[in-house]
């Protein structure tokens, strides 16, 4: 009924009145908050802040590409800018220093992570692990999936289904080589195999191939969208009826109840083949860990079973797509991996890229760096929060401020990475003894207390699916276009390419070196 209402609204010739007349008004409100908070905000040295506007603040600087517009504004204001989005108060770093001292120095004045009105709706008010804020349940989450479901040996044992995912991918490129094939879609399927089966064991719960896989890849893409932005009733709590009207509301829920009638089932039926005797615990999949693990409720295994099968299929995806771009776009580099690739894997017939390979490997290795380095998959990293007041590089942050870590800022910066920054130059990282989360002008997956848990299993995965590609295939754009191919962006809970990566794979035969 408020959407019918709010639409005739805007049908209306009265539209424009009634908009400026409530404008004004939350202006005046807006206007009555400052007034009351300048004496404590003229106390403190907050960072730069470009001019805002009333009641948006500086929504409106932010644009379709934030990532980009937030680096142009550091140019102007400096590696560490104090912004008003809406009402939240946000502080942007954007320089490896700003950075160190926020996720090292001060780790823990900086640990929180904001409630945000689309998390708390797909993660059962939990926040899962990643978006958790700082607290008990936070810690306990994470020590069940660090301890139980990503340690050393559990990420060996997987090899099996990495295995088993990348000899399906080439597979279904062989199907289709000689002519195009949506090189996007194989990835995500790619991701989401290998993804569920280790969450879900041997039952695919639709994510496999068929219809039913095509629709849950459909639901992961829509949350992923969803998590990506960021509701008007969030920032500008007068305006939550916007999301009514622009049918946001609407679909929340019904990708919440879709995706929450596959969790359900995945849990109920996991619960009654336990109880049948079916094994459990280390020997398990990553669902009945965290059943056995009394400190974990039902919501909480929920949100833990969706950053895995969400956040992690799509910073494998969004990785490999652009890894595959870039090497397209650069013959030179793409040639120089497979000819790594195919000699320590060898001639011989029938040879398959196996991860005992993958040591052996330093060039795809730094090809996989220099991707994360230009194309970080969560490029201003998830949010963090304060928990009280303290400072960033002398500026005082006080207590619940947002705080975004500009990573694809910080791995393009000249300062630190010379005057070839912006270029995809994978030799930089030969013999640079770089250690993810240690090094603050690197951080595609975060650091400190918050950093990604997963980066090993996500780094066997990539390396492994991205030497069978180069391994078995000789590629190029359709109709013989030379690179480089389109790179334009499109912004969600991650950056990927806009349109979906169409290429022409050629099979190689290893026996005699020639197309077959």
């Amino acid at each position: 009924m408020a959407a019918e209402m709010v639409a005739a609204l805007f049908n209306s010739p009265y539209a424009l009145t009634v908009l400026a007349f409530l404008l004004g008004v939350m202006v005046l409100v807006s206007s009555s908050k400052r007034n009351r908070n300048s004496g404590r905000q003229g106390q403190l040295r907050l960072p730069p802040s470009p001019p805002g506007l009333p009641v948006v603040g500086h929504l409106h600087l932010l644009g379709s590409l934030p990532h980009r517009s937030l680096r142009a504004l550091a140019a102007t204001y400096g590696p560490v800018m104090h912004l008003r989005l809406g009402r939240v108060p946000t502080v942007v770093a954007c320089s490896a220093a700003a950075a160190e001292e926020a996720m090292r120095t001060r780790d823990l004045d900086f640990a929180s992570r904001p409630r945000l009105l689309m998390v708390d709706r797909f993660y059962y008010g939990t926040g899962g692990i990643g978006f958790a804020p700082y607290g008990e349940h936070w810690r306990q989450a994470r020590r069940v999936c660090v301890t139980h479901m990503l340690n050393a040996r559990r990420v060996a044992s997987l090899g099996g289904v990495r295995a088993q995912g990348a000899a399906a991918l080439v597979d279904r490129v062989h199907r289709h080589a000689g002519a195009v094939v949506n090189i996007s879609d194989n990835l995500i399927v790619y991701s989401n195999t290998v993804i569920s089966r280790c969450t879900f064991g041997d039952t695919d719960y639709g994510v496999e191939g068929g219809g039913g896989g095509a629709r849950l890849r459909k639901v992961f893409a829509e949350i992923e969208e969803l998590l990506g932005t960021v509701p008007m009733g969030e920032t500008v709590p007068w305006l939550r009826w916007v999301d009514v009207v622009t049918g946001l509301e609407k679909k929340a829920r019904r990708v919440f109840e879709e995706m929450d009638g596959l969790l359900e089932r995945a849990i109920a039926d996991h619960r009654q083949r336990r109880r049948a005797g079916a094994a459990t615990g280390e020997e398990g999949d990553f669902v009945d860990v965290m059943l056995d693990a009394e400190e974990l409720d039902t919501g909480s295994i929920k949100g833990i079973i969706l950053d895995m099968l969400a956040a992690a299929t799509d910073s494998t995806f969004t990785l490999l797509e652009w890894a595959m771009a870039e090497l397209i776009s650069h013959p030179h580099e793409m040639r120089k991996l497979q000819d790594e690739v195919r000699a320590a894997v060898g001639p011989a017939a029938g040879a398959v890229v196996t991860e005992e390979h993958l040591p052996r490997l330093p060039y795809l290795k730094a090809v996989v760096k220099e991707t994360l380095r230009l194309h970080p998959p969560t490029p201003l990293l998830l949010p963090r929060e304060t928990l009280e007041d303290t400072r960033l590089l002398g500026y005082d942050v006080p207590a619940g401020t947002r705080v975004l870590i500009h990573a694809w800022a910080i791995g393009r910066d000249p300062a630190t990475w010379g005057s070839r920054a912006e270029e995809f130059a994978p030799e930089r990282f030969l013999g640079y003894d770089l250690r993810m989360g240690q090094d603050f002008a690197f951080l595609p997956f975060g650091a400190g207390r918050r950093g990604c848990p997963g980066v090993g299993f996500a780094m066997m995965s990539n390396e492994l699916a991205l030497a069978s590609l180069v391994y078995n295939f000789d590629w190029e754009q359709p109709g013989g276009r030379m690179p480089p191919v389109d790179m334009s962006e499109l912004h969600g809970l991650s950056v990927r390419l806009k349109a979906p990566l169409l290429l022409v794979a050629k099979s190689w035969s290893p026996v005699s070196g020639m197309e077959s």
